[in-house]
């Protein structure tokens, strides 16, 4: 009867350990507000990213730590890296972007392992 009882709560303390270790880390946040709201998707290779930011006016300099912050959250939790490949434009020599409506769209690629 011991055994029994003994074997269950070694079964059952095993089994919840799953739920005590869920990866708490696809929910990150900025340590601080980031000002504009940046939506990250992922092409047909996964590497390749497209992250599409609602500007309202502003540059890509003022936009640029929303963008970077999704592309690194992404790369680093799905290929253990935080270094992306930024698509540059040959213009300014600064990152490429195309204008869609009231966002503006930036194409990166991780380039972790």
């Amino acid at each position: 009867m011991i055994r029994i009882a003994l074997i269950t709560a070694l079964s059952l303390s095993v089994a919840s350990c799953g739920l005590l270790s869920r990866d708490k880390s696809r929910n990150a946040e900025s340590e601080r507000a980031l000002p504009f709201k940046a939506k990250l998707s992922s092409g047909e290779d996964k590497r390749d990213i497209s992250i599409a930011v609602v500007n309202n006016g502003a540059g890509v300099e003022e936009v640029r730590e929303s963008v970077r912050f999704e592309a690194t959250k992404y790369c680093l939790l799905n290929f253990g890296g935080s270094d992306a490949d930024w698509q540059i434009s040959s213009v300014s020599d600064d990152w490429a972007f195309t204008q869609d409506g009231d966002k503006l769209v930036f194409n990166a690629r991780c380039i972790a392992r």
